[in-house]
């Protein structure tokens, strides 16, 4: 089947009005067309002073079919802004120098790796600074603002088996073998990797040669944080001689700028990340957590001396995971973002263990679905910059001081003041299955009248260890715009409801939390909200699972859409992107050692029960759940006789399923195209001549 020529006809259907009636006015439904007219805000980095905010902002461009990142200024005392880097070309991660002078940042252009540059403020001038093989990663400015560190991968030549014959000059000879010796070999978004590690450099702020300061065959990660003295870097990584098959056990360490020398910080099992070091260079606030082989853990906010000792938790008691951490200027506290309840805060943490909330309502830069997330930033004298939206707006600029909250740009007014969206309504539950409170979110067609009745879509999460919110989704706004009610829940397994609650699915997922998503569906029902007799499911990786569990143990849904699944977890666990860590976490035994435990816990085991009409969704270069997975779900579909079609969106990943607006916005109308079949009983048409066997729902 010709994807492409599958999908437009789909995508067209759903983005144009109904029939050859020329339009009246302007169009007031939120359509796929209108993904190609979104923007959204990212990175904001406000200042030392506070007086300006750079930002990343991502605009549609329908004739890449990508959202194009560009580089803004808003100056925070009127709220004007304007471009510092834009045009043809990605362009990210500004960061400010210590006096607000100078601004770097990474451009690429031409097709060339992206460069590190610096803008001087005053004259508006900017230079390219280096003249790198690969993109810099993770800048950070000297204290002195004479250096910028940064990280890099660096190209090894992997290893060589025997010796090819010589190839005659001029010969057109098959590309050479490649040996893969490596246990993670390939990632999501990355594909088959590279030989190589991630090093840490330093170059002069004004141009220079940079200098390679870490070496050997490990990664050095950021974020990189200097000594106040600009003698010292401090980054997290893992050293040790097994460090490929120990997924999750980092440490903080302090790497001498003059002598190359490294030195651990830390020592226990478990992630140490994050490093930021006070502004008198006395002590280190990272996170991390003792790690326990579960599924989930807390990452905790902790801070030791500068020379390792001394390590102690702030946030032990918070019950929620922190990240981002940021001294204050005066020393005295800590900055972080957490999540609670399916919305994203910040709050500021004392030396002494002491929490308090200054900002909440971030939002982040994915569209597609309403995931928690959200980016921010710290000025001298407290102000925060931060990303902030809305269920029916994408994040903007915010700035808070003092309690004073201003909204500094409405990138997307006057793209969706105009049009009709759909309302967003939270839902209080208990599981059906011990009565556990379960938060979710309705989101309703436009122009909903209380007391009617709509078809409905749950849409799951993945993760699983993830949360929905009430954040703006393209598509529960597309499902909402062709007259469906949309719900999006946070079963038991769900981050920002503190660790006891994520951990009910260790070992047990899926599980139990079908019973909160059924309970969650129930619950519309009761509301009046959804029509008991036509209901449809879909859900992407960990929500791909769930809906091909759900479907394997019920035939309450007229039809279902199953993205990115993981279908035999044993295939599964041996194939994704990170074997050292899904069956140690997620299983506690490999495939062979507990084969009765993969078996049980994989949809595939259910397939037999199916009877719903599925359409099966995975993009084609899926590494993290990979294609194999889909095309085994769909193979057993066609072998049973039930309805199903297989839709693979060309070049996409697992996390860029909907990076580009016309596959995002032709997914969107597959599935709807597919629920329309068996919107209202017995489908329009039939997928293959064998489908009616089984298929059709009673």
């Amino acid at each position: 089947m010709n994807v492409r020529a599958f999908l437009w006809p789909l995508l067209l259907l759903v983005s144009a009005p109904a029939a050859a009636q020329p339009a009246s006015g302007p169009e007031r439904s939120f359509t796929a067309r209108d993904l190609f007219d979104l923007e959204v805000a990212s990175d904001p980095q406000i200042s030392p002073n506070g007086r300006f905010i750079a930002y990343v902002r991502r605009s549609g461009d329908v004739m890449s079919d990508r959202l194009r990142p560009s580089i803004w200024l808003i100056d925070t005392r009127g709220g004007e802004q304007m471009p510092l880097v834009a045009g043809a070309g990605l362009h990210s991660q500004p960061r400010w120098s210590p006096d607000g002078s100078r601004l770097a940042y990474v451009s690429a252009a031409d097709g060339r790796p992206p460069q590190l540059h610096v803008r001087w403020m005053e004259s508006g001038e900017s230079v390219r600074i280096t003249g790198l093989p690969n993109s810099p990663g993770s800048l950070a400015w000297s204290p002195d603002g004479e250096h910028i560190a940064y990280s890099m991968f660096v190209p090894d030549e992997g290893t060589k088996l025997g010796t090819a014959p010589a190839r005659p000059e001029g010969a057109q000879w098959a590309e050479p073998l490649e040996v893969i010796t490596a246990v993670t070999y390939r990632f999501d978004g990355a594909g088959y990797l590279r030989p190589g590690y991630d090093q840490i450099f330093v170059v002069p702020a004004e141009g220079g040669a940079p200098r390679q300061l870490s070496f050997g065959p490990y990664n050095h990660s950021g974020p990189l944080s200097w000594s106040p003295d600009a003698r010292t870097l401090y980054f997290s990584g893992n050293r040790s001689e097994d460090w490929e098959r120990e997924p999750v056990d980092t440490e903080i360490y302090a790497l001498d700028v003059s002598s190359h020398a490294i030195r651990a910080l830390t020592d226990r099992d478990g992630p140490d990340a994050s490093p930021a070091v006070s502004p008198d260079g006395r002590l280190i606030a990272f996170t991390g957590y003792d790690d326990r082989r579960r599924g989930y853990e807390n990452s905790v906010l902790y801070v030791m001396d500068a020379q390792g000792g001394n390590r102690r938790p702030l946030t032990q008691s918070l019950d929620r995971s922190v990240e981002a951490p940021v001294w204050s200027a005066d020393g005295r506290a800590i900055y972080v973002s957490y999540d609670d309840r399916g919305r994203t805060r910040v709050a500021r943490v004392s030396l002494d263990g002491s929490i308090r909330m200054v900002a909440e309502g971030l939002s982040g830069a994915e569209l597609d679905r309403p995931y928690t997330g959200g980016s921010f930033s710290v000025a001298g004298d407290g102000t925060l910059a931060f990303t902030g939206g809305s269920a029916t707006r994408p994040a903007d600029i915010v700035v808070t001081r003092s309690g004073t909250r201003r909204q500094l740009t409405r990138l997307n007014g006057e793209l969706l003041d105009g049009k009709r969206m759909g309302e967003v309504r939270e839902l209080e539950l208990a599981s059906s299955f011990d009565n556990r409170p379960i938060q979710a979110w309705l989101t309703l067609p436009p122009g909903h009248r209380d007391g009617e009745r709509h078809p409905l879509i749950l849409e799951i999460h993945g993760g699983p260890f993830a949360a929905y919110g009430p954040h703006f989704s393209t598509d529960n706004q597309l499902y909402a715009a062709a007259g469906y009610a949309v719900l999006s829940v946070n079963p038991r397994g769900s981050t920002s409801y503190g660790a006891e609650f994520a951990n009910l699915i260790h070992h047990a997922y899926p599980g139990n939390d079908y019973d909160d998503l059924i309970s969650a569906v129930d619950a519309a029902i009761a509301e009046g909200y959804a029509d008991p007799e036509r209901l449809f499911v879909t859900g992407g990786s960990g929500g791909g699972v769930l809906s091909a569990w759900i479907i394997g143990r019920t035939d309450r849904f007229r039809a279902a859409a199953v993205q990115k699944p993981v279908i035999d977890w044993s295939s599964f666990a041996l194939t994704a992107d990170s074997p050292a860590y899904f069956s140690r976490y997620w299983f506690g035994a490999l495939p062979w050692e507990d084969p009765e435990s993969y078996w049980r816990r994989s949809p595939l085991s259910l397939v037999g029960n199916v009877r719903t009409p599925t359409l099966v969704v995975v993009g084609s270069e899926d590494y993290r759940t990979p294609v194999s997975e889909a095309e085994q779900y769909y193979t057993a579909l066609q072998l049973r006789r039930v309805p199903t079609a297989l839709v693979k969106v060309p070049g996409a990943g697992h996390g860029s399923l909907a990076a580009r607006p016309s596959q995002s916005g032709a997914k969107a109308a597959a599935i709807l195209a597919w629920f329309e079949r068996y919107r209202n009983g017995a489908p329009v048409d039939t997928v293959t001549p064998s489908s009616a066997t089984a298929g059709s729902q009673p």
